[in-house]
């Protein structure tokens, strides 16, 4: 019989290297991120706290946007069952504390949707791939949201090559319907 005892020194270690190994692409997407951490810290937070004001509000169906920040700029991607929704959702973005604008790709909700959940992650993983196939992008920069099998693009990247490279594969996936691209170069 093997006789262990209890040391708080390795079970602390264990619990370090489980939380780095389990959220291993946070330090890397950081590490290559062209934001530096105070700004991406900031942008964490004003995305939270738009959803979080978003989950409190009941004109506003959570579930239809994602949220996005960058620099401060603030992206809803998303779909609306009324025009007042949507005014309702940039309205309440824009009050969060941090925000310095609110770009909103937003498109009505479609009775019977014509592109579906299954159609939209197969287009995001083959967009996916190409992108981590260049080398010559940082693909973590490269956000990609689905919006009705359209590709809504956001991230800032290091190069105007970089931007250019990453928008040519995205736009030569079949079957999206659209791309709408807010990537930018670092300022």
């Amino acid at each position: 019989m093997i006789k262990t005892s209890f040391n708080p020194v390795r079970v602390l270690m264990l619990i370090c290297l489980v939380t780095v190994v389990s959220g291993c692409a946070t330090p890397y997407k950081a590490a290559v991120d062209e934001r530096n951490m105070k700004t991406i810290y900031a942008d964490e937070k004003i995305t939270f706290q738009v959803k979080q004001a978003f989950l409190d509000d009941d004109q506003i169906k959570y579930m239809d946007y994602d949220v996005a920040s960058y620099e401060g700029d603030v992206f809803l991607i998303g779909e609306y069952t009324s025009q007042a929704q949507a005014d309702k959702a940039v309205n309440v973005a824009r009050s969060v504390e941090g925000v310095r604008s609110v770009t909103s790709y937003l498109l009505p909700k479609k009775e019977l949707a014509d592109c579906g959940t299954a159609e939209e992650l197969e287009l995001m993983a083959t967009i996916k791939q190409k992108l981590i196939q260049d080398e010559d992008i940082w693909s973590t920069n490269v956000d990609i949201y689905m919006v009705q099998c359209r590709a809504v693009v956001l991230g800032i990247v290091g190069s105007e090559k970089e931007r250019s490279d990453a928008l040519a594969h995205i736009r030569s996936v079949k079957g999206l319907k659209g791309v709408k691209s807010y990537l930018r170069v670092k300022r």
